[in-house]
């Protein structure tokens, strides 16, 4: 069993005083992917926020409970949140390059982070376009626009633009909702190299990639109103044999 890299503690999430998510506790084991499933509106793109405290973002939004990383407490006052976001990076559902060259999509993310030599800067962006499969379709056009990629190269490019920071974890909400189904294959296998180093998140409503791509999965389910973790276990136990009846009947398509 890996060692959990992650721990969520009873978290809570209200908006403006109204409850969105509560009592979710939840371990993510390091180089693993864990997939987050239930219809839409039970709390798992706010339990995301909240692993890397985008939530300070969103206006009244209020938290409990506690999020580990690495054993440290995420919402803590002394948490540095620049540099828990460079551990901890984002991939959101629609591919959102910056209105700037490949190259700079990168070099500003570093940049933000201190690391501005440029020999190390080169190489870290070789890197991390090399990671995604990029760099062999965009070396010889980095300058150019990101927004002249396709879809699926925009959407590696917000990966490599993640891991050119080298983080410990990463949080992806729908990566592959926006994408034909040949770029969300491509993604997912990239996904899967990913595990050997990282610790994944992933928001997914497609229960067959959740299956596909999962070590673990998480069911979520709104119950009076609010997001609440129904059940959680390795993948090919959950889908094979839950335990709860909304577990059950959600897997089987008679729910959701």
């Amino acid at each position: 069993m890996s060692a959990t890299l992650v721990a969520i503690e009873g978290l809570g999430i209200a908006y403006g005083g109204r409850p969105a998510l509560a009592g979710v506790s939840l371990d993510l084991p390091e180089r693993s992917i864990t997939a987050l499933v239930g219809p839409s509106g039970c709390g798992k793109s706010s339990l995301l926020a909240a692993v890397n405290r985008l939530t300070d973002h969103y206006e009244g939004c209020a938290v409990t409970g506690r999020v580990l990383v690495g054993g440290a407490d995420v919402r803590a006052a002394s948490t540095d949140v620049l540099a828990l976001r460079k551990k901890v990076g984002m991939i959101f559902q629609k591919p959102n390059p910056f209105p700037l060259s490949i190259w700079k999509n990168l070099a500003l993310s570093l940049k933000q982070h201190g690391i501005k030599d440029k020999v190390l800067v080169a190489g870290k962006i070789e890197g991390a376009l090399r990671g995604v499969g990029l760099w062999d379709e965009v070396k010889d056009r980095l300058h150019e626009p990101a927004g002249r990629l396709s879809g699926g190269q925009q959407q590696r490019l917000c990966i490599a633009r993640a891991v050119v920071l080298d983080p410990e974890v990463l949080l992806l909400d729908e990566p592959c909702s926006a994408l034909d189904p040949l770029s969300s294959a491509v993604v997912e296998e990239l996904i899967l190299g990913m595990k050997k180093r990282l610790t994944l998140l992933i928001v997914t409503h497609n229960l067959a990639q959740a299956r596909r791509i999962a070590d673990r999965t998480a069911v979520f389910w709104t119950q009076e109103g609010v997001g609440r973790l129904i059940e959680s276990g390795a993948t090919a136990q959950l889908f094979e044999a839950p335990s709860h009846k909304i577990t059950a009947a959600y897997l089987m398509g008679r729910q959701g």
